[in-house]
């Protein structure tokens, strides 16, 4: 391994992970110092405060439904994609490199297929009661 590949394996590894959570930590922070500037502002000219401000907002839940519909989506394409590569490896229109990992790439695509497949198929019947349920709160809401 030369010097350049280390340089390169040490900054994708290494860096990128703790500038990314570097990053997400300074815009907290700053979103925090925005909420206390308002609030002592607020609170120097004397206006009411709404507890409101302050309170944070959670993203609703996902629906059982959408995420086996996820699932099924991925299934979908990784098979597509394990299906493609199965052509090209069977054709043998792929030469270089690339076409020693094709097996292996095919392999765990369609593996990765079946297991989503599966998930979704088993997930849709243990969970029929759940989705029901669920469509029934939604019309109620309605």
């Amino acid at each position: 391994m030369n010097a350049n590949e280390f340089l390169t394996t040490i900054g994708i590894c290494v860096v990128l992970p703790v500038l990314i959570v570097w990053i997400v930590g300074r815009v907290r922070q700053n979103a925090t110092n925005r909420k206390a500037e308002i609030m002592l502002k607020a609170i120097e000219s004397g206006v009411e405060i709404k507890p409101d401000l302050f309170k944070t907002s959670r993203p609703k839940k996902a629906s059982i439904k959408k995420g086996l519909l996820e699932k099924l989506n991925g299934a979908c394409i990784t098979g597509m994609l394990g299906f493609a590569l199965l052509l090209l490896m069977l054709l043998g229109s792929l030469r270089g490199a690339f076409a020693n990992y094709l097996p292996l790439a095919t392999a765990m695509l369609l593996a990765v297929s079946a297991g989503l497949f599966v998930s979704y198929f088993a997930g849709k019947k243990m969970l029929a009661k759940e989705i029901e349920a669920e469509e029934k709160d939604l019309l109620e809401e309605k």
